[in-house]
Parts: structure tokens; C-alpha cells; sequence
């Protein structure tokens, strides 16, 4: 039987971006043009190009048409691994750190090898953790408008567990779950490791068209929406008090679970109030201290309505019994110390120093983003492909991130993400100007 007649396509577009025949950056023809020339449906051109992008040779862009990728980008560059290339400048992980931190880190140490407890360490906790440190860490969360008992906190490995212990507890293989168009990628990766189905809600400049959420859960039988609507990764969005009582109106009419994503959260001061504040009994918020501590300091938080509590420890038991002790035996001296709140308020004022330095150099550049975060997200001229600016920059020794990592859309916005926190501010300062000089060569 012959081969169909889109697959030829397909493996004559193939054959001609591989050989070179059509460089990166060649724009394609319309699907109409497409299929006009061709002599075929217009469905099956579009097949031909959903094809193609599937294995990444080209890409979709909304209002400018369909491009040829730069094929020696890796795939999705930005959500695998930090660069790990001798004297690459990462901007595109996230590792704030104040110095000081590993003498304290020394001294935790020290503390905790004399302490009384010590051999408690050693055996099996409780799956959601210890009383007293549950205890310790609503405590905490009362700074930030949580009024949650310690038996509604779980301790976790990290913010990214406490996604995964929610989505494994809570949810289906197959369940609709609405996201922001762009969205942190870990969601989007946890989604696709358990089947769960992303629909996009169009976004503004300030956040979720909740509209068009409203519109989608009267469609679709949306199960939950996953949110962070303080301090957004990676738009730098803090909704306003009015775009979280809406949103919680919604998920109440349509009997939504709603994930509140907090882990940016310490970096915005008097932020309104949290979206478990004003649902609780709908809400699973989840946090943690790799970013306002230290990102290998694997310790997140759960906050969680009882009737949830059984399953959430559950999960935890199936996946890591419980928190490395040490680790939480510290992580709670330092919360109840001031520690936390210390590093907090100084990796505030440090983000704001590197915004400041970034709106400097970008100056006149299409960006959006938040006076105190730790990311930028850089929207490109049309003259410039970010393919083409990602990969000129790694080869100048410079990582920073696509935005296909965090697009949840089908076509994938002309825009680069810029992860302010992981370099020293003149290495920052010298890598920006390289940024600005890439961009500006592909536009004049």
C-alpha cells in the first residue's frame, strides 16, 4: 500500500530541514498556501505541520505563521537539567543564595549533633510529620494569611512533592485540569507523568482571563485548577484580591479543587490574601523552602482541608515515608529562630537589586515581570526568533530558557524566560548586555 500522502510530506519537509536546504528561521507556507500547492485538504496540511513540530522541526507561532526550528537547540531547552557546560552563565535556573548561607548551614550541624533529640533521627517518622514540627510550620504560614491546624500541615520533600502528592491523591489519569497558558513547567511535567489533561486559560498582562475559565468549565468537565496567584512563574503576576474572589466563585459553582502554588510567594510583600484563606474547604496550597532558602534544601509544606488528610498521607507513605529528618529537624530551627524570615527578607531585597539592574539594561525592551522576582519574561521583536537568540546565546556561554517549557497552548509564544538568581550581580550585569546585544543584532 502507498505510503500516505501527508507522510510523504512530511518526510520531504524532513529531509530538507535536515540537509540544510531550509535553514532555521525559513518561514513556511500558510496552510491554505499549503494545501492550495500541494493539491490537498486543508486538514491534512495541517496534519503535515502538527507532524513536523511533534518531532521538532518546526514550530507554530501565533499571528506570524510556521518556522523552521533551530535544530541544534535541544528540545524543550530549559526544563531537563541546569547547564552543566564548563563556564556557562545560567540564566535559566533559579538558585538564589545570600552569602553566609553554608557557614549557617555549618553551624545547624554542629547544633543538631549535640542536640538531645538525635536519636530520634534516625528512625521512621510520621508520614506527614512530626506534631510539634507541623505545629512549627503552621506557624510560619500564619505569616502569610494561613489560619490552618498542624494536623491540616504535611512535610514534604520539596514544593515539586507536594504537587505530586496532591495531583496522586486527588486526581485521575484522564481528569481536566485548567492552567494558565503559561505555566510552571514541573506542573506540566507532573501532569504529563500521570495523564491528566491541560486546558489553557488565555492570559492578560495581569493574569487569567477568568472569563474565559468561566467558559471552559461550562464546556469541559474540569476537575481542578492549578494557580499561583502569588508571584506567577513565569509571568511574575501577583492577582489582585478582586481575580481571587472571582476565581474562587468559579471552582465553588463548578465544584473545582483548586492547587495553590506558593513557592514565589516570600518574594511579595502584603500580598491579599491567599486563595485557601478564602476556600478552604476547596484548596490544597503547597510551598516550600528551596527557594527562600536554598534550592537543595528539599523541604515543602501542605496545606490541606481534613477530609483530604488521609489520602495525602497515603501518597506520601507510597512515595517517601517521610522527610529526611535532618533535614526537617533544621529546616524547623531556622523557622522557629527567624532564620526563614531572614532569608527572606534579604533575598526580597536582593531580587529587587537585580530587577533594577535588568530594567537598565532591557530598557525599552517588551517584558513583564514583578519589582521583587527573580525572573523575567522577555517578549521578542518580530524580527527576532527566539530559537535563534537561545542558541547564539549558549553559544556565547549563556543559558537561559524558550518559552516552550511553559506553554500549555498549541502554539508557543515568541518570547524568552531570564532567571535572574543564580549568577553574582556583574556576571548578571555583563550576561543582560550580552542578551540586549543578540537581541538587537537579529533586529537591526
Amino acid at each position: 500500500m502507498p505510503r500516505a500522502r501527508y507522510k510523504l510530506l512530511v518526510d520531504r519537509f524532513a529531509s530538507e530541514i535536515r540537509s540544510g536546504t531550509l535553514p532555521p528561521g525559513t518561514q513556511l507556507p500558510t496552510h491554505r498556501q499549503l494545501a492550495a500547492k500541494e493539491g490537498i485538504a486543508l486538514v491534512t496540511a495541517s496534519r503535515v505541520y502538527a507532524e513536523l513540530e511533534s518531532i521538532g522541526l518546526v514550530s507554530g507561532e501565533t499571528g506570524r505563521g510556521t518556522f523552521v526550528r533551530e535544530t541544534a537547540l535541544p528540545l524543550s531547552h530549559g526544563i531537563d537539567q541546569p547547564p552543566t557546560t564548563e563556564g556557562m552563565i545560567d540564566l535559566n535556573f533559579n538558585s538564589p543564595s545570600i552569602p553566609g548561607q553554608t557557614e549557617m548551614l555549618r553551624k545547624a550541624l554542629r547544633q543538631l549533633s549535640i542536640s538531645g533529640d538525635l536519636e530520634a533521627l534516625l528512625h521512621y517518622q510520621p508520614h506527614a510529620g512530626r506534631q510539634h514540627e507541623r505545629a512549627i510550620v503552621a506557624k510560619h504560614l500564619e505569616k502569610r494569611g494561613l489560619n490552618v491546624a498542624a494536623e491540616q500541615i504535611f512535610l514534604v520533600s520539596g514544593a515539586q512533592h507536594g504537587l505530586a502528592a496532591t495531583v496522586m491523591s486527588l486526581l485521575n489519569p484522564g481528569d481536566v485540569v485548567a492552567v494558565d497558558a503559561l505555566t510552571y513547567s514541573g506542573f506540566k511535567v507532573l501532569a504529563e507523568v500521570h495523564r491528566l489533561e491541560l486546558v489553557a486559560i488565555p492570559l492578560s498582562d495581569s493574569g487569567p482571563n477568568l472569563e474565559a475559565l468561566e467558559q471552559l468549565c461550562s464546556s469541559r468537565r474540569v476537575k481542578a485548577v492549578y494557580s499561583m496567584p502569588t508571584l506567577h512563574n513565569p509571568m511574575g503576576w501577583v492577582m489582585d484580591l478582586p481575580q481571587r474572589e472571582q476565581l474562587v466563585a468559579i471552582a465553588r459553582q463548578h465544584k473545582l479543587l483548586i492547587i495553590e502554588d506558593a513557592a514565589y510567594a516570600f518574594l511579595a510583600e502584603n500580598p491579599p490574601a491567599p486563595l485557601i484563606s478564602l476556600a478552604p474547604e476547596l484548596t490544597v496550597y503547597v510551598s516550600g523552602l528551596s527557594k527562600s532558602v536554598a534550592t537543595g534544601f528539599r523541604i515543602g509544606f501542605i496545606a490541606a482541608p481534613e477530609r483530604w488528610v488521609a489520602q495525602i498521607e497515603r501518597t506520601i507513605r507510597a512515595t517517601t515515608w517521610n522527610t529526611p529528618s535532618l533535614m526537617t529537624a533544621i529546616a524547623c530551627g531556622w523557622i522557629e529562630d527567624g532564620t526563614v524570615a531572614r532569608l527572606e527578607s534579604e533575598k526580597r531585597q536582593d531580587a529587587t537589586v537585580r530587577q533594577s539592574l535588568a530594567r537598565k539594561v532591557l530598557d525599552g525592551l517588551d517584558y513583564i515581570t514583578h519589582p521583587a522576582s527573580y525572573f523575567i519574561w522577555l517578549r521578542l521583536p518580530e524580527e527576532a526568533r527566539a530559537d535563534q537568540i537561545v542558541m547564539a546565546l549558549m553559544k556565547a556561554n549563556i543559558s537561559v530558557s524558550t518559552a516552550e517549557p511553559f506553554a500549555v497552548a498549541d502554539h508557543v509564544p515568541h518570547a524568552i524566560r531570564l532567571a535572574l538568581g543564580s549568577v553574582d550581580l556583574d556576571t548578571l550585569k555583563d550576561a543582560l548586555k550580552k542578551v540586549r546585544e543578540v537581541i538587537d543584532f537579529y533586529v537591526y
